[in-house]
């Protein structure tokens, strides 16, 4: 039987997820100086918790529903609804090296998906990053966005499609241009 871990052994697994805590804390807040309060939120509201998860649970998830419930809290208390930045940009390639052709199309790419995940929906692009970016279970995202895994499955998909329509007509346009 699992109990709850102790406070200092809890503290250093909670701080392996800190980079995607980060992550998830700037796609809610599009600030960096507002993310890194909501991390520290986070990590002050999950080490003060009453009932912190047993060993064998999913720390990370666990830690996602508390930022995402910090993060409402503090969306109600300013009444104003929550804003997502773009991805990362990562200008280090594979391809750095080789053709810059390869680079720069590399590059339109990762623009063009960036862009698609920010005009969808809220709840579309939410789901997209907690499953496709950050490598969530559809049970670990019903859990942080407190609905059912049907629910999940049902927006993870509608928002791919979205995201398949807005890419292909991208790339229709680029294979276009390139003729």
């Amino acid at each position: 039987m699992d109990g709850p871990v102790n406070n200092t052994v809890f503290s250093q697994a909670a701080l392996a997820h800190i980079d995607a805590l980060y992550g998830y804390a700037m796609t809610l807040t599009r600030d960096s100086s507002t993310a890194e309060d909501l991390v520290q939120d986070t990590y002050l509201r999950a080490t003060s918790a009453a009932n912190q998860p047993p060993a064998s649970s999913n720390l990370k998830a666990w830690l996602f529903v508390i930022m995402r419930n910090a993060w409402l809290n503090q969306v109600r208390h300013n009444q104003r609804g929550p804003r997502f930045v773009e991805l990362e940009t990562n200008d280090q390639t594979d391809d750095a090296r080789g053709n810059p052709h390869v680079v720069y199309l590399r590059k339109l790419e990762r623009e063009q998906v960036r862009d698609a995940i920010e005009k969808l929906p809220e709840a579309y692009r939410e789901i997209v990053v907690l499953r496709d970016i950050e490598g969530f279970t559809y049970q670990e995202i019903a859990m942080v966005l407190d609905c059912p895994a049907g629910t999940v499955m049902s927006r993870l998909g509608r928002a791919r499609a979205k995201l398949r329509a807005s890419l292909a007509t991208w790339q229709t346009k680029t294979r276009a241009r390139a003729v």
